[in-house]
């Protein structure tokens, strides 16, 4: 432990590394506080979750087709302009569904400025990542710098909804979602006034494709194998509150989730620490291999103790597979593609997120719970067989010239 921790301080002294961090985890608030404020408000303003869940689920879809045309801007014009852009549309829209909603202007009206809210959502996240790419070039230094990153944005999930229920029960869902509102606004003043978009280096302009990086054949690889890593997550997002709610304990749904999110930092520390002589594709391969073991834990122990116990080592995994992936996006995504290929890998997460909870309420009503983890353990063991015989390793050499 001591040789990962002083690997640590020894990566976050190096120049500008602490300040990204830094900014990066404030910028970023508004992940964990919009959608589940949003919900909340809806809930109250549309009368039900149907109609709510509804209106959250365009704003997620919005955001995932947008996401790939603000990275391909953002490669051709550089940041600044694309982030002041959304910085001023996405408060706007939130500002309009607050007021729709409010106001009674209609199911419609809300779900419009909800839409137009996730398509110009600020893209400081897969921003951050391209940054940690351009940052450093050595993959080792990449993959420290990645997990460093999967394990900011939980606490970004931890912390943020954290605030909100705690706005919810001592305010209302009205300021709740108000003050997140402001939140998304003071992220991009934080981000830009920081001064980190110096560390954004634009290639120099020349021939594009239409497809941009999904030209490149292994990016459609780690794309696939990105799906199906979100199915699962999107699994257990339903797995755990059903699970509550089957132990007749629904506030057990929200502490499994913190668990698991507990055990993904944890996982995320000491992945990024240590030092693997294991190429990166199989060490993705190796994580999402080790994590169908206690997702099909899930389906055999109904003891809450223990289901606890393995929600929280099936998080010590996730932060682990979401930096390995995000180290083969960056070297597979040629440097004039190198937003918009982090942008593809968000699109494909949300994406899976969300396929994975409209099939976990699907299975939990109509299969039952444990055939729910049991698909979720099959589904992470294909993904991973599937990143073992097809993500083969390469040289560093090789690697490198793709830049």
């Amino acid at each position: 432990m001591n040789q990962i921790a002083r690997k640590y301080v020894e990566f976050i002294r190096q120049p500008d590394v602490a300040r990204l961090l830094v900014v990066a985890l404030l910028a970023r608030m508004p992940i964990g506080m919009v959608g589940f404020s949003m919900l909340m408000y809806l809930r109250e303003s549309l009368g039900n979750f149907t109609l709510a869940g509804s209106v959250v689920g365009m704003n997620l879809v919005a955001l995932a087709a947008a996401a790939p045309i603000q990275g391909r801007l953002i490669d051709r014009l550089g940041p600044r302009r694309p982030l002041l852009v959304t910085g001023t549309v996405q408060p706007l829209a939130l500002v309009g569904v607050l007021v729709s909603a409010s106001s009674g202007a209609g199911y419609w009206t809300v779900a419009f400025f909800a839409a137009l809210a996730g398509m110009f959502a600020s893209p400081i996240t897969t921003l951050t990542r391209t940054m940690w790419r351009h940052r450093f070039e050595r993959e080792d230094d990449r993959r420290t710098a990645f997990a460093l990153d999967a394990i900011a944005i939980e606490v970004n999930f931890t912390l943020g909804p954290t605030i909100i229920a705690a706005m919810l029960a001592w305010l209302d869902a009205r300021t709740a979602f108000a003050f997140a509102i402001a939140v998304v606004l003071a992220s991009v003043v934080i981000y830009i006034g920081s001064g980190v978009l110096a560390l954004y280096r634009k290639t120099e302009a020349g021939e594009r494709h239409l497809l941009g990086p999904l030209t490149e054949p292994r990016l459609w690889l780690v794309f696939v194998v990105t799906a199906g890593l979100a199915v699962c997550f999107g699994l257990l997002e339903v797995g755990y509150p059903a699970y509550a709610t089957f132990m007749l304990a629904p506030a057990l749904g929200g502490l499994l989730l913190a668990v698991n999110s507990v055990g993904s930092v944890i996982g995320g520390a000491i992945y990024g620490g240590m030092h693997f002589r294991m190429p990166v594709e199989r060490q993705l391969a190796c994580t999402m291999g080790l994590m169908a073991l206690p997702l099909f834990v899930h389906a055999l122990v109904q003891t809450p103790t223990i289901f606890t116990v393995t929600a929280l080592v099936a998080g010590g995994l996730i932060a682990p597979s979401i930096a390995a992936q995000s180290v083969l996006v960056s070297r597979f995504a040629p440097s004039k593609y190198a937003t918009e290929a982090f942008t593809w890998s968000s699109t494909f997460i949300v994406s899976g997120i969300g396929a994975g909870m409209a099939l976990g309420g699907l299975m939990v009503e109509t299969v039952g719970l444990r055939p729910t983890f049991a698909a979720g353990a099959a589904i992470m063991a294909a993904m991973a067989l599937f990143a073992l015989l097809t993500l083969s390793p390469r040289a560093p050499r090789e690697a490198r010239a793709n830049d």
